[in-house]
């Protein structure tokens, strides 16, 4: 498990975030601190997550019922904007850059709880936290991200500790990618993708074209057999930027083999081992000189078997208003719903302010009207100073904001992911 931040992939909505600043954003879910006892045993709004999408929520929450009337549950001490990390990861940025104590991204006066959630029930309005303390509600939003499963893949979590391999998914590896990728001296370069949902789906391959950059400038790449094994069966779910990004890989002389499910990692001896998915049960071998790995992810543990959530455990809310399909005082953002989009920053983004119009005519009684179409965004990177601008919706439809091909690999769209959006993020998007 990593600490906590937002939803991985890195741009939130460029036109809207310039255009609207009422959208805010994004969440993603961690770890740590002893809990303590809310002030209240009731709160008007309860906030479950303090990622960005229950930081944007509480503040939304607080200008409507009043800061005293809401409260965000967040064991963790420390928030990260987790989309920096692919840089963090390729030597671009440094880690620290990232993260910021939990209570100065807090919206000042709403009660922050730090603890975790142990049960939901949506039957009583109420929520369990450690220690058996129970908090009261008349309006509920989960915003919990996603769990991260290094220990689904034998060999992991502990195979971090040897040399030559890191994951840009947790706080704490991010810095073996970037320590693996300047130590590489030849062979395998391999880089991972689950056979489970994922946050960010392009973070996997952006590691890759930076390292083929990195190696480049170096003068180690003619020595590099990168590979990108995916559990998938394309190489990107969106058929105008997977086309453009296929072009990429040509270019640069990447191997893509499908169907790959890593299974297990030898750190010790540096094999890491694949399923293949089309022969199941058959596995093969490789040799690495450096492993990228991408966790398996599932579900908050808590809504695991939760009455709200759907067969899979994920948050089972309506798709366009957000709102819980059976409870609904019940409402969702970000990585832990059902909602079928990519779980990224963006999504939250473009959901804080459909569950916001939710949410105010849920209070005044009246029906949801505003809808949300699926819109996700991904800069993917494909170099030190290149991005392909993904954006599309629930229907893998491109829903592109600027008036230009975003197909292309842009320095200026680089810029933005770099630059601009971690300055918006930290600065307007969460207040």
């Amino acid at each position: 498990m990593s600490a906590i931040g937002v939803a991985s992939c890195s741009c939130l909505r460029p036109g809207v975030l310039l255009l609207n600043p009422g959208v805010q954003k994004m969440s993603s879910f961690g770890l740590h601190t002893a809990a303590r006892c809310a002030a209240k045993d009731y709160y008007e709004v309860l906030v479950l997550g303090g990622g960005a999408g229950g930081i944007a929520m509480s503040a939304r929450m607080k200008r409507k019922v009043g800061a005293g009337n809401v409260a965000v549950v967040e064991p963790s001490k420390t928030h990260y904007y987790q989309p920096l990390w692919t840089l963090v990861g390729g030597g671009a940025k440094q880690l620290a850059a990232s993260g910021r104590p939990m209570g100065s991204v807090m919206p000042k006066g709403v009660e922050w709880i730090k603890s975790r959630v142990t049960a939901l029930d949506p039957d009583k309005n109420c929520v369990r936290l450690e220690n058996d303390i129970k908090v009261s509600y008349k309006y509920l939003i989960v915003a919990l991200g996603i769990n991260l499963h290094y220990e689904k893949i034998k060999g992991l979590p502990e195979g971090f500790n040897h040399p030559k391999i890191g994951s840009n998914y947790s706080v704490h590896t991010v810095e073996k990618t970037w320590k693996a990728l300047q130590d590489f001296k030849e062979g395998n370069a391999i880089f991972t993708f689950p056979n489970t949902p994922v946050k960010c789906a392009g973070a996997p391959q952006k590691i890759m074209y930076l390292s083929d950059a990195y190696w480049r400038k170096t003068g180690k790449r003619s020595k590099a057999n990168i590979m990108f094994n995916t559990s998938l069966g394309v190489i990107f779910g969106v058929k105008k930027y997977a086309d453009a990004l296929l072009e990429v890989i040509k270019e640069r002389n990447i191997a893509v083999n499908y169907k790959r499910n890593l299974v297990e990692v030898r750190a010790d001896k540096q094999e890491a081992v694949f399923e293949n998915l089309d022969k199941p049960g058959e596995t093969e071998v490789h040799q690495y000189g450096m492993l990228h790995v991408t966790p398996p992810m599932g579900p908050p543990a808590v809504l695991i078997n939760s009455p709200v959530s759907d067969e899979a455990g994920w948050l089972d809310v309506d798709k366009e208003t957000l709102q819980h399909k059976k409870y609904p005082n019940v409402f969702g953002i970000g990585d832990c719903t059902n909602l079928p989009t990519s779980k990224t920053a963006a999504a939250v983004a473009a959901q804080s302010g459909v569950l916001d119009k939710t949410i105010s005519l849920v209070m005044k009684n009246q029906l949801p009207a505003r809808k949300y179409d699926g819109y996700t965004s991904c800069p993917l990177v494909t170099s030190y100073n290149k991005v392909i601008l993904a954006e599309f919706d629930y229907n893998a439809q491109p829903l592109e904001t600027f008036p230009i091909d975003q197909s292309k690999e842009r320095v200026t769209m680089y810029h933005m992911k770099a630059d601009m959006m971690p300055f918006l993020y930290w600065n307007a998007l969460l207040k």
